[in-house]
């Protein structure tokens, strides 16, 4: 595998190691997947889970509805 030689903030390093080892895991592996998810092209179907769990949450409720609350509550 090669090598890449970076210049980082000591403090940056010292972080990332702690997050590194709270997580089980190396920074060069942290390192290794940021690389790996920023050369990739952005997914324009990719969900978080809440907006999944939300997708469709107000199917059925009429428009008007939200209208009339969100005018409720902002008085």
């Amino acid at each position: 595998m090669p090598k890449l030689t970076l210049s980082v903030d000591e403090k940056v390093v010292r972080g990332a190691k702690r997050y590194a080892a709270a997580r089980g895991t190396s920074v060069s592996r942290l390192v290794e997947r940021y690389l790996d998810l920023l050369s990739k092209p952005p997914k324009t179907d990719d969900q978080t889970p809440v907006l999944r769990m939300l997708r469709g949450a107000a199917r059925g409720v009429p428009v008007d509805a939200h209208r009339r609350h969100l005018s409720r509550k902002y008085r």
